[in-house]
This record gives C-alpha cells, structure tokens and sequence, in this order.
C-alpha cells in the first residue's frame, strides 16, 4: 500500500461522548441563534475556523500546532474537521458530528469539509466565514473549492451572539471568579522578600488548577496560568513573569486567570511589598479612585463610549490621562491571550454598545509611570460585573486599595 492509498476521511468513534460543559438546551439555543443570523444573511453554511466560534459552537477548544480546525454549521447539522493526530478525543468533546482528515494528502482539510457537504447533498450558494481569523491562503482554497458559492463575514455577527451571556454561561464565570479569588490568596501567600516572580505565579496557578479540577471534574484541565509581576516589570498589563525576585519597596501585580473550559476570567490588584512611598501611594489611591468611579458606572443602557470618557475626566484632574494604557474594561466568555475576544463589548471611546442585561464585563483602569519617575511602575485593578435588568452584581470578591494589599510591612 501507498501513502497515496491511505484515507484520506475518518470517523473515528473512539469511547463514549463526554459530559460537555454545557447542557444540549444551551448548544441548541446557541445553535437556533446562529441559524437566525444565518437565514436574516440568507447564508446556507457557517464555516468557523476560530477558536472562539468553534468553542462556543461545539463546546470543542482545539489545539491547533500548525494544522487547521473548522467547523461546519448548516440549517439542521454541525461537524467539527479536526486533525487525525487528534484521534477520538474532538469527537468525544463536541457537540454533534465530527469528521477527522489525515496528513497522508495536501488539503485533506479542505477536502474533508468539501466531502462533508457533498454527504449531505448540500451544494452551498452563500457560505459565512469569519474574515477576522481566515488567512487569505485558506480563503482562497475555500473559494476554489466551492467556485460557485459567495462568501461573507459573519465574524462580528457572531460576536454580538457571544456578547449576552445564558444563565449557564453567567455560572460558569461565577464559578472562575471564585477561583481566581482563590489564586489570589494563594499567590498572597507566596510573595516574600527574595522569592522569583514565578515560583509566587505558580503557587497561584496550582491552587486555580486544583480548585478547577474538583469542582469540574469534567473538564479538561489547561490554559489556566498567573502572570505576577514586580517593579519595573509591571509596566505593562501583559507581562509574563520572570526570574526577578520581589524587593523590600516593590509595586506589585496579582494577576489570576482561572480558565474553565475555554471561559476565561481573571483578578488583577496592585500590591506594595512594605510601604509605599508617597507619590506611589497617591498615584495607587488615584487609580482606586478611577477604579470606583467605573464600578458605578457600570449599568444596563450606558454606553462603553461614556463609561471611558466619564472615567477620562478623572484622569485628566490629576494629569495622568497620558499614563493610561488601555481600554477600561472588556467582556468575557470564551476568549484568552492566545485567542478570541468580544471586541465590540470593550470600554474605550470608540466603541459605542450599549450595556444590557446578560452582558459581563470588567473594570479595570491601569496607570504607568516610567522607571526613574516617581511612583514609577504600573497600577491596576479588576472587577467582573454582571450586568441585569436594573443594575449590575460585582462578583469579584478579593479586596483592593492601600488598606488591604500592603504587604510586609
């Protein structure tokens, strides 16, 4: 036998299907909402090839090294293409069908979901694609493999579906909320003269993946990690750590990112390790302000618009708007640093959604002073809010400010 004689398609029904995140009810209503989008666009297939909307879709996170995923939604069906070095386990973790290409032939993937329509009898007029995640290269196979058929963006289509979250999905978040509150004491505890930023994130990290593992024996334990940062290497919000070990007067950031099954969450806070000196407490006391100020604002039928320029006015009083470094909040759900988010539920001045019940977002306002300025480094602190029908439920717990994060001392 030839390699060119293997298969080129599998199904492989390997073991029982497993419990998925979310019940068949949630899927489905994810689904019929998807499929009105679809039919208000007059779109005959979905063709996801993000993490994101095949996650949210499937309830299937993929891990790609190099090969592509996809997944295929029509107006009575939906079929994860995943690689074959994934065997059973993308059948065993999504929500419907699951279709599997091998490596022994260039574009098996597109083959796959071509086959897999041509199964069906369905020869697809208007295909939706998600322009914001599809290379060009990849386009362009689509588009010779089904030459008859126009394709359109439905990425932010989908967005807006993903923006209002189910009672299912507002669980969920709570429950990593609690955990993230959990990480937080664990990397507390761990912060001490001497100690390396990363053997204070791991403890964090332990504790979130442990309480994850408990609580949701069914799901798949990754993603989940702490970013801790120190002195001057706090500056940016985005910071990995690093091998610096923490010092007698150092600005700290706890940053805990419990991740269940795709659905992130996070708790970030400013610390001091001994006391602070006094433009870093003022400047700290200043972003508490901010911080505050944007937890009231939060509420169903404002805008992100005004939240940011409302929050901008404290800023410019003391002179610091030039220190801010992003936006003051954005959504969650199933996004991560290495995938998705809902862009159009973010609080900065160029976004103009509106708040509603159902929607979650965070506050979480961030100054940077250079190193060699006063006060130098970076401040910031985060909440998760839960938006409702009249008001807002703020679900992080950890405390925040001068009063209760000085530590050593």
């Amino acid at each position: 036998m030839s390699v060119t004689d293997l298969q080129r398609l599998k199904l492989i029904r390997n073991g029982e299907k497993e419990q998925l995140t979310f019940s068949d009810a949630e899927m489905e209503r994810r689904l019929a909402g998807l499929r009105k989008v679809m039919a208000q666009g007059d779109i005959d297939v979905a063709l996801f090839t993000s993490y994101q909307n095949i996650k949210y879709y499937s309830d299937f996170l993929f891990t790609a090294f190099g090969r592509p995923y996809a997944l295929i939604v029509t107006a009575d069906d939906q079929i994860t293409v995943t690689a074959n070095i994934d065997a059973g386990m993308p059948w065993r973790r999504c929500y419907g069908d699951n279709v599997v290409y091998t490596d022994w032939q260039r574009d098996n993937y597109v083959h796959a979901i071509h086959e897999t329509l041509k199964q069906r009898a369905i020869a697809p007029r208007r295909i939706g694609v998600e322009h914001d995640s599809l290379p060009l290269d990849q386009l362009r196979k689509f588009q010779d493999a089904f030459s008859g058929a126009e394709f359109t963006d439905i990425a932010a289509a989908t967005m807006r579906e993903r923006m209002v979250k189910s009672d299912e999905e507002i669980a969920l978040i709570k429950e990593g909320a609690r955990i993230g509150d959990l990480g937080g004491e664990a990397v507390r505890a761990a912060i001490a003269e001497g100690v390396a930023e990363y053997e204070v994130a791991l403890a964090g990290t332990q504790a979130m993946v442990r309480e994850i593992a408990r609580a949701h024996p069914h799901t798949e334990i990754r993603d989940t990690w702490v970013w801790f940062q120190s002195g001057i290497n706090t500056d940016g919000a985005h910071n990995w750590p690093t091998t610096r070990q923490v010092r007698r007067g150092d600005i700290l950031s706890l940053n805990c990112f419990p991740m269940i099954s795709g659905y992130y969450t996070a708790l970030e806070r400013t610390l001091f390790y001994g006391e602070p000196d006094a433009r870093s407490l003022q400047l700290w006391e200043i972003n508490v302000e901010v911080h505050r100020r944007g937890l009231e604002l939060i509420k169903p039928g404002i805008s992100c618009a005004e939240i940011a320029h409302a929050l901008n006015e404290i800023y410019i009083g003391h002179g610091l708007l030039p220190n801010r470094t992003f936006g003051y909040g954005h959504s969650f759900g199933v996004l991560s640093h290495y995938y998705g988010r809902e862009a159009g539920l973010e609080l900065r001045e160029d976004i103009d959604t509106v708040l509603e019940p159902g929607m979650v977002v965070s506050m979480e306002p961030m100054l940077m002073v250079p190193e060699g300025e006063p006060g130098a480094g970076g401040y910031r602190e985060h909440d998760i809010l839960v938006v409702g029908e009249t008001g807002t439920e703020n679900i992080t717990k950890f405390p925040f400010g001068p009063e209760h994060n000085i530590l050593g001392a």
